[in-house]
């Protein structure tokens, strides 16, 4: 079948067999390896994108489903510089052995573009499709609340290790 979508601004078009899964067509036919594979299950999140904004786990999702959808993979968020969130994760050390860190940032990102002030609980909430087996979420959470005040423009949250004396 021939498939017809926008990944990260550029329209990709490919014969492809109808049974290959947004994943595969991400990492296998375009080399975009950030899109990490995990449980093939949907269940650890870690093949998440945006698929017209909002986060889809790609493992379970066919590519011949997203004809004419706008793709966006973890690739697609830097534009010169680091996407807020992608920011929030190295300054407040959401991240450890990474191979959560591409899903769990864009559900983050969905999650911000839905609700710019979310709580800690939305945050936790917005990410609970997303497993991350080293950090114990803590610092994601952090990162998260880090990038929500830089995108509305307001001064980050202080870490836990500043002094906010």
């Amino acid at each position: 079948m021939q498939v017809s979508l926008t990944v990260n601004g550029r329209t990709q078009t490919a014969e492809i067999e109808s049974r290959t899964l947004l994943v595969h067509y991400l990492r296998e036919h375009l080399n975009l390896t950030g899109t990490h594979v995990g449980c093939e299950t949907s269940y650890c999140g870690a093949c998440t994108v945006l698929v017209d904004g909002k986060a889809i786990k790609s493992c379970t999702m066919l590519a011949v489903q997203t004809e004419g959808a706008a793709i966006t993979t973890i690739e697609g968020l830097a534009n010169g510089e680091l996407h807020p969130v992608q920011q929030g994760f190295v300054e407040r050390h959401g991240l450890q052995c990474g191979f959560c860190t591409p899903g769990m940032i864009m559900s983050a990102v969905a999650l911000l573009d839905e609700n710019d002030s979310p709580s800690e609980d939305e945050i936790r909430h917005g990410i609970e499709g997303n497993l991350c087996r080293c950090t114990g979420y803590h610092n994601i959470v952090k990162s998260i609340e880090y990038a929500a005040a830089t995108m509305r423009g307001d001064d980050p949250p202080a870490s836990d290790w500043e002094d906010e004396s």
